[in-house]
């Protein structure tokens, strides 16, 4: 077999061509494409973004950095994702190859470096926060004045408390900020070969 040609398997045939392609910043596609080709993994191109399987086609175009129907042979799997799941069908799955797919997940919030997500029942409902994972300096009329004990919380900072800073007393907490709402909130998980995961959002 000659470099370059790409191997005739059942997921992944005919990905080959590398003109006019761009490069691929996902480790998905990266495994996908040096799976099927002998080449190094670097490029896809427009005419061959195609599978076989119709899991592994959407997988594929899911992960293309310039958005899943920006190819005009990734339109048609994808139209028929967006079809199947409105109906209440299951994500389609793409196995073998070397890869394996997981079933659909939800997440619609995300944080700010140096924050984790945090949620409570509330009278509407459960209501999500990001809250910082580590004590910082706020404004001491947050702070109880009984002492050292730990306060409650306000609208903007969690366990506000006096603690010792720099042979001062000073009032510390855990600062509180609306969580990002993701634009693609559902996610595959794909494992490349048993051990590599990439996240693949939509």
């Amino acid at each position: 077999m000659r470099a370059g040609s790409c191997l005739s398997v059942p997921e992944c045939e005919g990905i080959s061509s590398c003109r006019r392609g761009l490069s691929m910043k996902s480790l998905l596609l990266n495994s996908l494409l040096s799976i099927c080709c002998m080449t190094p993994p670097y490029l896809i191109s427009g005419s061959k973004a195609r599978a076989e399987n119709w899991g592994c086609q959407v997988i594929l175009c899911l992960s293309n950095p310039g958005g899943p129907t920006q190819y005009a042979e990734c339109r048609p799997p994808i139209q028929k994702l967006w079809r199947e799941l409105a109906k209440g069908h299951s994500f389609p799955t793409c196995g073998g190859v070397g890869f394996h797919s997981s079933r659909p997940g939800y997440d619609p919030y995300y944080c700010d470096v140096g924050y984790r997500l945090a949620g409570e029942d509330g009278i509407r409902g459960r209501q999500v926060t990001c809250v910082s994972t580590s004590a910082q300096s706020v404004s001491d009329a947050l702070c109880s004045n009984d002492g050292d004990d730990f306060g409650t919380r306000n609208n903007s900072v969690l366990s506000p408390h006096w603690q010792r800073q720099d042979g001062r007393r000073q009032c510390m907490g855990y600062p509180i900020m609306r969580p990002n709402v993701r634009s693609q909130p559902h996610f595959v998980d794909v494992t490349i070969d048993g051990a590599a995961t990439q996240r693949v959002w939509y």
